[in-house]
């Protein structure tokens, strides 16, 4: 996954629709906030097995739900100078020698 390529196609389609004025990280967090919470949504009565075994129109869906989360999340580093690549690593490196002994 080309992380710079998807940001330069998600700046077209803001810059297309003259939506940068709406695209404050506050308003992106809020944004992957809601789009998060339509994900739980698939899985807010299923059990645990269930929640593993999704049928094809859920899956389908919950794809979609975190394909909106992954993409705000996106346009909001882009808005504060993040690098999304970057700032992943560091995470996983900073995980990896908390809890990998």
């Amino acid at each position: 996954m080309n992380l710079h390529e998807l940001t330069a196609r998600l700046h077209a389609i803001r810059d297309h629709n003259q939506w940068q004025r709406f695209h404050s990280p506050k308003n992106l967090v809020m944004a992957a906030s809601v789009e998060m919470a339509e994900l739980m949504e698939i899985f807010q009565w299923l059990s645990e097995n269930e929640s593993r075994r999704l049928g094809d129109e859920q899956l389908a869906h919950a794809g979609q739900e975190i394909g909106d989360v992954v993409l705000y999340l996106l346009l909001l580093c882009s808005e504060l100078g993040l690098d999304m690549d970057k700032v992943v690593r560091d995470k996983l490196a900073d995980s990896e020698r908390r809890f990998v002994r």
